[in-house]
């Protein structure tokens, strides 16, 4: 399954992950690949409480990026 993770530095230099489709479900990392790493982790543990709860499991995503020149 594939989930938007949206990464923003917070004001002490910390890497903050949260994934809009699942509320609550965010985690934090010094870099970007620690930061997803542990985005991850917290993901896969919110679907299994999910599950756990019998509650619905949000669709995944299907987007693609397009780049273009400016």
């Amino acid at each position: 399954m594939k989930y938007r993770v949206i990464i923003q530095q917070d004001e002490d230099g910390m890497l903050v992950a949260e994934v809009p489709a699942l509320p609550g479900c965010v985690s934090q990392g010094a870099t970007r690949v620690e930061a997803l790493a542990n985005i991850r982790e917290a993901i896969e543990a919110y679907l299994e409480s999910l599950k756990e709860h019998d509650e619905p499991i949000p669709p995944s995503i299907d987007e693609e990026v397009v780049e273009v020149a400016a």
